[in-house]
């Protein structure tokens, strides 16, 4: 039976480390996915959002200038 490989305390502690660090870089990964997930999320509730308020805008809008036109309407009548 061959004689198992001993390591020194540094070869130990470089083996340990990679470990931990590749678990360490596997968790990150998973973070980092969910992130960009959250963002594109986030960036089309943005956009949709900002498609509602321009189309608010549009109403106010519209609804400005048939006050106005009514208001003028109701102004040449009334002096006439």
């Amino acid at each position: 039976m061959p004689r198992k490989k001993v390591l020194t305390t540094k070869q130990f502690a470089e083996q340990a480390t990679g470990i931990r660090l590749s678990s360490h870089e596997r968790i990150c990964s998973e973070r980092m996915k969910q992130l960009v997930k959250s963002i594109d999320e986030l960036n089309k509730k943005v956009s949709k959002l900002s498609d509602d308020v321009s189309t608010g805008k549009g109403m106010v809008k519209v609804l400005v200038f048939l006050g106005t036109a009514i208001a003028g309407a109701i102004g040449f009548f009334t002096f006439r």
